[in-house]
């Protein structure tokens, strides 16, 4: 009997789907096998993003963050309206044993439930971990729908700017230490934006609507923004210009000061609070020697709706390339603020915890890291094994046995073929190919003399040594390497 006639009618319609999806680039026609804006990372992805991830831990660690974890999911009243426009990004999961669940959205949210829900006033801590938001993917600017974030946050009353100068120290250092070229953070403050659109005239209840077409000012023309302001979002054309005059407004703590004496801002309480408090933040970054790293920028909005006071965001000013290439475009590399209300949103009695801090984007340091590497064609070990144990003739598998278990117990790492008699040039190409710096060897010769011979693989250079001391030479060759 054919096969279309032992399937039912909707079965089929099911198998006809996959049959006719679009295939991946990879898969070379079969059917498309992987979710669009997610990524497989292969074991040489892996040592890269280690490095990194390394890199950005021990500098949270080195300030006094403790690590946490949260769930991957949340409820899903816990995540809506937290994100204002963005909202609608988040990934909805089918109800399960009667909750409505959304895939986490970010880091920051669950940050603050956790202190509203265990009562915690004071907290200094870093997260690692993925999260996913349904938007179109830009793969070439490593842009994805499920993607790893970094976080670091201050939580608790304390003076003001400490911790703010704090947050963007660390940005700084994770920057530099990464090597990715030259970059700027730029500064604003949420209640400058609020104030500049209150004297623009913008009326309360479009607010966060407009603040988000502000934060597209990195993507889109001034001309864009103000078309969506204006054509999409309602905005009189004339308060949009006046949005415009600011907008274009950026330097150092000097526009700190004309701000100050701008005839309209200056009369706004928002605004003034704003501004006292970013001059009091250049005092504290000069003293970091970060201040001309950092740029006071009034495009600045991050259209997130839970921050209220110092916001930020990093951008590469130029990206390792080779000559003749366009740099890559990836956007901010890093951003954060502060966001003293949400913790209060989570609190039965709405007790408020003040909290700044930062998120370093990880998946596009990673493109870009990635992308310098294969320029250079730059090659990456997937193991980090030390030693390899071979043998030059056969029946010697229960002798390596032995040795490598020496090895393995003493703290060293190391590898061996996994057959009984594999020949030689096949072993010492193994090692070759994936980098190990050392070889022992036992044979015939050396088990009747009491002897391991010890190579090393870049020069080929062979020495023998006795058998009871190969444990200390391997771990001085390997502290002198």
């Amino acid at each position: 009997m054919p096969l279309l006639r032992l399937l039912p009618r909707r079965a089929w319609a099911a198998l006809l789907s996959q049959l006719l999806r679009p295939p991946c680039a990879s898969c070379a026609g079969a059917v498309r096998c992987q979710s669009q804006g997610t990524r497989d990372l292969s074991p040489q992805h892996m040592v890269v993003r280690e490095k990194i991830l390394d890199l950005v831990i021990s500098c949270f660690k080195r300030h006094g963050a403790k690590v946490m974890d949260t769930p991957a999911f949340e409820l899903k009243e816990i995540l809506t309206e937290k994100y204002g426009e963005d909202s609608g990004l988040m990934y909805d999961l089918k109800d399960q044993g009667g909750e409505l669940l959304s895939l986490r959205y970010d880091l920051t949210v669950p940050f603050a439930r956790y202190l509203a829900m265990n009562k915690v006033k004071k907290m200094k801590r870093y997260h690692v971990g993925k999260v996913w938001r349904r938007e179109s993917p830009t793969i070439v600017q490593g842009r994805y729908r499920e993607f790893c974030q970094c976080d670091f946050d201050i939580a608790g009353q304390f003076d003001p700017m400490i911790p703010d100068a704090e947050c963007l120290k660390i940005m700084c250092e994770i920057l530099s230490g990464l090597q990715l070229g030259d970059f700027l953070i730029k500064v604003n403050d949420r209640r400058i934006v609020d104030g500049m659109f209150a004297v623009c005239g913008v009326p309360e209840s479009k607010f966060r609507a407009i603040c988000s077409s502000i934060d597209k000012l990195d993507k889109m023309a001034w001309k864009d923004v103000r078309h969506e302001m204006v054509a999409k979002k309602g905005l009189a054309p004339e308060v949009a210009d006046r949005i415009g005059d600011y907008v274009q407004c950026h330097g150092g703590v000097s526009l700190v000061e004309q701000m100050f004496q701008d005839p309209r801002l200056s009369q706004n309480k928002q605004a003034l609070e704003g501004l006292g408090d970013l001059k009091l933040l250049f005092e504290y970054l000069t003293l970091f020697g970060i201040a001309e790293k950092i740029s006071f920028d009034l495009s600045l909005a991050r259209g997130l709706d839970y921050y209220t006071g110092v916001i930020y965001e990093a951008v590469l000013l130029q990206t390792p390339t080779q000559a003749g290439e366009e740099p890559l475009n990836v956007g901010s590399v890093a951003a954060g603020g502060r966001y003293d209300g949400l913790v209060g949103m989570f609190d039965p009695k709405g007790h408020k915890v003040p909290c700044v801090g930062l998120s370093i984007g990880v998946e596009r340091i990673f493109y870009i890291v990635e992308q310098r590497m294969k320029t250079k064609g730059e090659k990456v070990r997937t193991t980090e094994t030390q030693v390899f144990v071979a043998t030059p003739q056969k029946n010697f598998l229960q002798e390596r046995l032995k040795l490598i278990t020496e090895l393995w117990d003493a703290g060293i790492k190391a590898e061996m073929l996994y057959k009984n008699n594999p020949k030689l040039l096949t072993q010492l190409h193994y090692c070759e190919s994936t980098g190990i710096p050392l070889v022992v060897i036992i044979g015939e010769q050396e088990l009747k003399e009491g002897v391991i011979k010890i190579r090393s693989v870049a020069s080929r250079e062979e020495v023998a040594i006795k058998r009871e001391n190969l444990v200390a030479e391997i771990q001085k060759r390997l502290s002198e390497s």
